[in-house]
């Protein structure tokens, strides 16, 4: 499996916009879940995201909250997580990140978790919801950073300059840049205001930036261009599974794909 950076490497070696997708483990089910990160490398996904489900992701919209529910209802742990983590890292070639909040990882105990996180392979996490004020008495970017893992920031349009600057002197791999102030879920089109907050963005770091929250067609992703590295989708994804199947899901990314080369 690659690192973020090398993978970041060949993104920017072929001149385009690199694709992150994000799942919900356990949803549909863990089978299916599996089989869609395969599904995804081959239509050419570079990073993929892999959701602990929780029961109130706060960051989430409806989508992707009632597929929270669906694996919390098919009994998905934090360990069945970290075991499909371990299967996926053997199979695929692309980095592969937790996504989740915090609550499930403080329970599990964080440096235990981290520990786990690395031994399966994941390549970084992303939990928006842990801010860097109760790193003091939590210490989640200390066992990160033991664990090499990348910590993925999120930052919005609503972020304060001292936070922006706080945030990305901590961050690795790349920082993860919501689209819009507010949760996921797809929309007709972005923004005006998401390409002023990139070059802002643009001149605070030399690290990658990803947008995600309402990324949802190829037009979208066109739209990005010369703002950001790579294009994060979630919520469209998980609605085609709900229309039409796992296996539909294929074609839609090569879609995406396409339209990320510059």
């Amino acid at each position: 499996m690659r690192s973020i950076n090398e993978q970041i490497k060949k993104i920017r070696e072929k001149k385009k916009i690199g694709l992150m997708t994000h799942v919900v483990a356990g949803y549909p089910s863990l089978e299916e879940t599996e089989e869609l990160v395969l599904l995804m490398e081959k239509a050419g996904v570079d990073f993929i995201e892999i959701q602990i489900p929780f029961s109130d992701p706060i960051a989430d919209g409806p989508t992707i909250m009632k597929a929270n529910d669906k694996a919390l209802e098919n009994k998905v742990t934090i360990e069945d997580v970290l075991s499909l983590m371990q299967r996926l890292t053997k199979k695929v070639e692309i980095p592969l990140l937790f996504m989740g909040y915090y609550n499930s990882i403080f329970h599990y105990g964080v440096e235990k978790f981290c520990k786990k996180a690395k031994k399966v392979g994941a390549q970084g996490l992303i939990i928006p919801d842990i801010p860097l004020d109760e790193e003091t008495h939590e210490h989640f970017v200390r066992y990160s950073n033991e664990n090499n893992l990348c910590n993925i920031r999120v930052l919005s349009p609503t972020s304060t300059d001292t936070r922006i600057t706080a945030n990305i002197k901590i961050a690795k791999g790349f920082v993860y840049c919501t689209a819009i102030s507010g949760t996921t879920g797809t929309r007709s089109q972005l923004d005006p205001q998401t390409s002023k907050f990139l070059q802002k963005m643009r001149k605070s770091t030399n690290l990658p930036l990803a947008v995600g929250f309402g990324i949802s067609s190829p037009e979208h992703i066109k739209a990005l261009i010369g703002f950001a590295d790579i294009a994060v989708v979630g919520s469209a994804v998980i609605q085609k599974i709900e229309q039409t199947g796992v296996n539909s899901v294929k074609s839609y990314i090569r879609l995406l794909v396409k339209a990320g080369m510059k």
